[in-house]
């Protein structure tokens, strides 16, 4: 029967073009936006779920630039110790030189003031965003190397840790006071006795004895010196792995996260095909279906 208040075959149609423009709407924002789960009415737990893990990852991301200035800072305290052996080995080339019988102590002790000099500007100058790892007081010096987030949710910030010490068997060349070098603690600035410090020694007036006692007390400094050196290459190992490690973390968190929000766009692609050529279709049925109540006139021609 076909009616001219009621045209329920339009009202199918209608109904049917809705849906299939709802469908296209939804699909038109997925390729646009690259998001099948953009917004929290999209899927909620996937959105809660991405949000928290995107902030994660931003706080990953300032990990990997802390430990971009912890690495520079333990570079550059290895670059100063490194430099200080050098000439520390110098200094027990000058000493070796002295204990040949007839040689002028003084001005071999020229040479070694020189030398000594050079330890404490190389001390003062190994300054990274105002920390120094190599003329310090004893202390700690902390890398923040990791965020951590665990089985309860509960977030924290976990560190790399190096202590300082200021003693003769140290790993400071000069110890630290009032944010001026000390140069009577650490292991250049800590006196032995009548010898005095590597530092603060002077062989001008010193007996065959005394020099062999200097030679034994650098021995220990390079001793000391070499370990702390091995320590901080050990630390800058590590940085850099834990960097290596934080970053591909953050590259693993970004794949984990788009497999749960992005779009798949070789489906959305195919879906919006179709869905085009259901509008199409839905409109010419919505067509025809009005068109039938016109045919009534007919009958009354």
């Amino acid at each position: 029967m076909t009616s001219i208040n009621t045209n329920s075959s339009a009202q199918a149609a209608l109904q049917t073009l809705r849906s299939v423009n709802q469908g296209l709407n939804q699909t038109q924002n997925h390729v646009s936006s690259g998001y099948r789960v953009e917004k929290a009415s999209d899927n909620a737990a996937y959105w809660s779920i991405a949000t928290t893990m995107r902030s994660d990852n931003k706080a990953l991301g300032a990990v990997s630039d802390a430990l971009g200035v912890g690495a520079a800072k333990v570079d550059t305290a290895y670059t100063a110790m490194d430099s200080a052996i050098d000439v520390v080995t110098d200094i027990k080339a000058k000493l070796v030189a002295a204990t040949e019988s007839g040689v002028d102590k003084a001005k071999v002790q020229e040479e070694i003031g020189q030398l000594q000099q050079q330890l404490l500007s190389i001390a003062q100058s190994a300054s990274f965003n105002g920390e120094n790892w190599v003329a310090g007081a004893a202390g700690t010096k902390s890398v923040v190397s990791s965020f951590v987030r665990d089985g309860s949710n509960a977030v924290s910030i976990k560190t790399t840790d190096y202590v300082l010490s200021n003693t003769s068997t140290g790993n400071v060349l000069f110890g630290m006071s009032g944010g001026s070098v000390e140069t009577s603690t650490g292991i250049l600035g800590t006196s032995s006795g009548a010898i005095g410090s590597i530092y603060a020694m002077s062989i001008t007036t010193f007996t065959s004895g005394q020099i062999q006692t200097a030679l034994t007390n650098v021995e220990a400094a390079l001793k000391a010196m070499t370990s702390a050196g091995a320590a901080l290459g050990s630390l800058s190992k590590r940085i850099d792995s834990q960097d290596d490690f934080v970053n591909a973390l953050s590259d693993s968190i970004d794949s984990g996260v788009g497999r749960l929000v992005d779009a798949n766009m070789e489906e959305e692609s195919s879906k919006l095909s179709a869905l085009q050529t259901q509008q199409q279709l839905a409109i010419q049925s919505l067509s025809i279906a009005n068109s039938s109540s016109q045919n009534i006139l007919s009958l009354f021609r």
